[in-house]
C-alpha cells in the first residue's frame, strides 16, 4: 500500500485544493482518467483495497469521468443523428435531438464542478470549554494522572518499515530492554510506588476496591484478558500461523510492548502464565509475535479467531455483551453485540491500542480497540456511530451520540480494565499505514518513542488525543505515507466530552450499555492543555481538579539503565522460532568483552558451543544448525541458548522441530 502512496494521493491533494472551476474543468479530464485507471488497477485485484483512503479519494474523481465521458459519447451521438435528420428535412426529431446533444455535453462539462471535489477535511472548531476548564470525575490513585514516557533509544531512527526484515517488530528496531524500563518507571510514576511489585499491588487494591469486591489484592485463582491491537490480522494468518509475506507493513501493537507487560504480570504481580488470555478476539496472532512470546512464557494463552497450531481459539459467547444507548436511532443495523467467553469471564481486562489517527473515528484508542472484540465478522454496523460513518456524511457537531461512550462504559470492556496503557512508540495519522515519524519537538524528525499510562480512561485518551493533534495538523499528500489530518476533525473530542459529564448527552440519549436500568456515572475527567508548548493542564498548574501529566522525557532513572546496560549485553529472540534446521541468534554487546554462548537441553546438558571469544561492541549474530559439538544432528524438542559475559547471564527458549 505504501509503494503507491504518492501516486494515489495526488488524487486526494488535487479535490482538495481545486479553488479555480476553470481550472478543474480543464484538468478533470486528465485527472479523471488517471483515477479510474488507478482505482481499476488497484481494487480489481484486491477489492477491500476500495477502503483505504487514497481509493476513497480517488473513486469520487473516477466514477464523475465516466459520467463525463457518458455525457460527452451521449452528445456526440445526438449531434450526429441530427444532423442526419436535418438533411432529411425532418426538422422537429432533428431539433429535439441538437437539444439532447446541448445538455448532455453541458451536463458532461459542469459535472466536474459536483460535490466530488469537497473539501477533504475542515478547519477544527474550538471545544466549548476551552483550555484548563476541567469536566467530569479524575480517577486513579493519583486522580486524573497520566504519566507520559518518552525515550528515543527505544526506537531505531534509521528503521525503513519497507520489508518485513526491516519492520518496527523486529528486536533490532525496537529495543527490549529500553521499553521494559520505560514500562517500570510509567508504572511507578503513576502509582507513587518504590518497586513494581507495590505498583502491582496498589493497582489491583484501587481497581477492587472501586468494584465492590473490598480492599484486597490479586488472587491467583484470577484471569486476566490482554486485548492488544492486530487489526492487520483480521484476514487471518497463513494455515500454518505465519504472516502472508506479501502482507503491507501496517502498524499493530508492538511485540516489545505486550512482552514488557507479560514480564510485569508474571515475574512482579504474581499472575499464573495460565491465567493470562492475550489477542485480538477478531484477528489472530502472527507466528513471529507466538514465537517471541511463548519462548519465555510458554503456558499463556495465545488467542486466535480460528484453529491455528498453538493457539486457542477464542470462543464465542451466546450472551448478550453490550446494548448500544442509541437503541437503532443512530446505528440501525446494530443494536447490541456479543462478545468472546474468555473475555467475558475475565476478572481483568488489560487494554493496549496503538496511537493512530482513524478515517472513521478520527483516532482509534482503547474505546475504539474494543471494536475488534465483538464476535461478528466486523464491526462496520458501528460507523454510523462515530465521526465519519463510511464517508456518507460527517457527525461534527457536538452533542451526537457516539458509540465510543457505551464501549468506554460496559462492564465487559471498559468496566473490566485494570490498567490503561498506551503503546506510542510507532505512530501514525491514519490506521492502515506504516509508522510515521515526528516532527515537533522533542521528537525532531524521530519515532514518537512513547508509552503513555494512566487508569482514568477519558484522561489518557484526551492526553493521547492532544499528542496527535500538535503533530498532525493538515493533510500532506507530498510524503509517503501521507500525513492525514483526521485528528483534526470538528467535534472529535465529544465522545469525550459525553463520557466524563452527562451534561454532555445528546438529547433523547442515556448511556446505560449494560441495560442495567442505571445510567452510567463520570467515565473521568476531561479538559485540554493550556498550550503545545508547556502541555500542562489543570492540576499541573494547581488551577483545578482536572488532568496531571506527568511527562518523564529522558527521565534520570531510564538513562541510569541505560548506563548499567551498557556494561552488559542483550540476548535478541531468535529467528525463525520453531525453526528448522538453522535459526539465527543474534545479541548486541555495549562494549568489549570476553563471550560465552552455548546450547543446552531443557536438563542443563550440554549441547554446543557456539561462542568462547573476545568480541568487538556491537551486534552480533550466529546461526546454529541442531547440531551438537560434534557433529551429530540433536532431536526435536526445546533447547536453551544461554549468553554469558563474566558473572551475568541471558536465556531464551530454541524450539527445534523436524
Amino acid at each position: 500500500m505504501q509503494q503507491h502512496g504518492k501516486l494515489c494521493n495526488s488524487f486526494s491533494e488535487s479535490r482538495r485544493k481545486f479553488k479555480s472551476k476553470w481550472f478543474s474543468r480543464l484538468l478533470f479530464p486528465i485527472l479523471g482518467l488517471g483515477s479510474l485507471i488507478w482505482f481499476l488497477i488497484r481494487v480489481i485485484p484486491k477489492p477491500s483495497r476500495a477502503t483505504y483512503p487514497c481509493m476513497e479519494a480517488a473513486f469520487p474523481l473516477a466514477s464523475s469521468f465516466v459520467v463525463y465521458v457518458a455525457g460527452l459519447a451521449v452528445s456526440v451521438f445526438a449531434y450526429k443523428q441530427a444532423r442526419l435528420r436535418f438533411q432529411d428535412s425532418r426538422i422537429v426529431i432533428g431539433t429535439f435531438l441538437v437539444l439532447i446533444a446541448i445538455l448532455s455535453g453541458g451536463f458532461a462539462f459542469l459535472q466536474p464542478q459536483s460535490s466530488s471535489y469537497a473539501t477533504f477535511n475542515s478547519p477544527p472548531l474550538d471545544d466549548p470549554y476551552g483550555a484548563n476548564n476541567p469536566i467530569g470525575e479524575a480517577k486513579g490513585i493519583n486522580p486524573g494522572r497520566v504519566v507520559w514516557v518518552y525515550n528515543p533509544d527505544a526506537t531505531n531512527e534509521n528503521c525503513t518499515n519497507n520489508t518485513h526484515d526491516d519492520a518496527y517488530w523486529v528486536d533490532t528496531n525496537t529495543i527490549q530492554t529500553v521499553v521494559d524500563q520505560m514500562f517500570s518507571d510509567g508504572l511507578l510514576e503513576l502509582t507513587g510506588a518504590e518497586t513494581d511489585a507495590s505498583a502491582w499491588d496498589a493497582i489491583f487494591h484501587y481497581f477492587n476496591q472501586n468494584h465492590g469486591k473490598g480492599d484486597i489484592g490479586y488472587s491467583a485463582t484470577e484471569t486476566i484478558f490482554i486485548k492488544i491491537n492486530a487489526v492487520t490480522a483480521w484476514s487471518g494468518a497463513m494455515p500454518n500461523g505465519d504472516i502472508n509475506p506479501n502482507a503491507d507493513i501496517e502498524f499493530d501493537t508492538s511485540p516489545q510492548t505486550i512482552l514488557a507487560m507479560l514480564r510485569h504480570l508474571v515475574n512482579n504481580a504474581g499472575v499464573p502464565q495460565g491465567n493470562i488470555y492475550i489477542g485480538d478476539p477478531m484477528a489472530d496472532i502472527w507466528n513471529h509475535l507466538y514465537y517471541y512470546f511463548s519462548a519465555e512464557f510458554p503456558d499463556v494463552n495465545y488467542c486466535s479467531k480460528r484453529n491455528v497450531p498453538n493457539r486457542h481459539k477464542m470462543t464465542a459467547s451466546t450472551q448478550t455483551g453490550i446494548t448500544y444507548s442509541d437503541h437503532r436511532a443512530v446505528m440501525n443495523q446494530i443494536g447490541s453485540h456479543k462478545f468472546f467467553q474468555e473475555m467475558m469471564d475475565a476478572d481483568y481486562l488489560l487494554n493496549i491500542p496503538t496511537m493512530k489517527g482513524h478515517r472513521w473515528a478520527g483516532v482509534t484508542f482503547f474505546a475504539k480497540n474494543h471494536f475488534g472484540s465483538n464476535t461478528t465478522d466486523g464491526s462496520w454496523q458501528l460507523h454510523k456511530g462515530l465521526m465519519n460513518p463510511d464517508n456518507a456524511g460527517m457527525r461534527t457537531e457536538y452533542g451526537m451520540y457516539r458509540c465510543l461512550v457505551d464501549l468506554m462504559a460496559s462492564q465487559h470492556t471498559g468496566g473490566k480494565t485494570l490498567l490503561y496503557f498506551m503503546d506510542g512508540l510507532w505512530t501514525t495519522s491514519y490506521e492502515h499505514q506504516k509508522p510515521q515519524k515526528f516532527y515537533t519537538s522533542p521528537f525532531n524528525n524521530d519515532w514518537c518513542s512513547s508509552l503513555v499510562f494512566s487508569q482514568d480512561p477519558v484522561a489518557i485518551e484526551t492526553v493521547c488525543l492532544e499528542i496527535l493533534q500538535r503533530e498532525f495538523k493538515e493533510y500532506d499528500a507530498s510524503e509517503n505515507p501521507p500525513r492525514y489530518d483526521y485528528v483534526q476533525w470538528n467535534a472529535i473530542d465529544d465522545y469525550l466530552h459525553q463520557a466524563a459529564s452527562s451534561e454532555d448527552w445528546p438529547e433523547g440519549i442515556t448511556y446505560d450499555p449494560d441495560n442495567s436500568g442505571t445510567p452510567i456515572s463520570s467515565q473521568g475527567v476531561h479538559e485540554h492543555w493550556n498550550n503545545e508548548t508547556d502541555m500542562e493542564y489543570s492540576r499541573n498548574l494547581g488551577s483545578g481538579d482536572g488532568i496531571e501529566l506527568i511527562k518523564l522525557f529522558g527521565s534520570t532513572s531510564v538513562d541510569e539503565n541505560i548506563q548499567t546496560v551498557a556494561e552488559d549485553f542483550t540476548l535478541l529472540a531468535n529467528y525463525p522460532n520453531p525453526f528448522n534446521p538453522v535459526t539465527t541468534i543474534q545479541y548486541t554487546l555495549e562494549k568489549d568483552g570476553q563471550i560465552a554462548l552455548a546450547i543446552h537441553d531443557v536438563s542443563g546438558r550440554h549441547v554446543q558451543t557456539l561462542m568462547n571469544d573476545y568480541q568487538t561492541a556491537g551486534l552480533h549474530q550466529i546461526n546454529w544448525n541442531g547440531l551438537s559439538d560434534d557433529g551429530t544432528s540433536v532431536p526435536s524438542g526445546v533447547y536453551i541458548c544461554s549468553l554469558k559475559n563474566n558473572d551475568r547471564s541471558e536465556s531464551r527458549r530454541l524450539t527445534l522441530l523436524k
